[in-house]
């Protein structure tokens, strides 16, 4: 019987993190607060930017946009938020989308499948994923049970198990 596998991936679908953009945005021209305080949210390139008049409201800009990923199934894990930047009158927040596992990550990855998982898995750094594969389809279930109760600092998602 041929070995079992799957990958372990950190990508974010772009059209639903544009569908949270727009969505943010819709509520940010909407709400009561945010009347006359200048606050956007838009792409700059591969990055989010995000400005309005006072650092506070800049926060709640962040702080919208992040309900609004959550909302959409993304991990917060995956978003690098700035610290609030005055330019001029306002404040601005960068955040950027983070994808793909590094190598240090990927190492960490596959040491805690070595050391906590099931015997007879294998896990080899393919790029920027990690290929997981047994005999057994059983203990690839225990694998993904293992990574997602451990609270790492990046986005993991499991594809192509067969």
């Amino acid at each position: 019987m041929a070995d079992s596998s799957f990958d372990i991936v950190s990508k974010v679908e772009r059209q639903e993190v544009d569908n949270a953009l727009n969505q943010a945005v819709k509520e940010i021209s909407q709400r009561y607060d945010f009347k006359g305080v200048d606050a956007s949210i838009a792409w700059s390139g591969e990055k989010i930017e995000m400005r309005a008049s006072g650092e506070e409201r800049v926060k709640a800009v962040l702080d919208i946009f992040q309900s609004k990923l959550v909302k959409r199934g993304i991990s917060l894990k995956a978003l690098k938020a700035g610290d609030p930047q005055a330019s001029g009158k306002e404040y601005k927040i960068i955040a950027s989308l983070e994808e793909g596992i590094s190598q240090e990550n990927a190492k960490k990855v596959a040491k805690i499948i070595r050391d906590e998982g099931p015997k007879g898995v294998k896990a080899q750094v393919q790029g920027d994923e990690l290929r997981v594969s047994s005999k057994s389809r059983d203990d690839l279930q225990a694998v993904i049970a293992l990574l997602k109760g451990k609270d790492l600092d990046f986005a993991l998602q499991f594809v192509n198990y067969r």
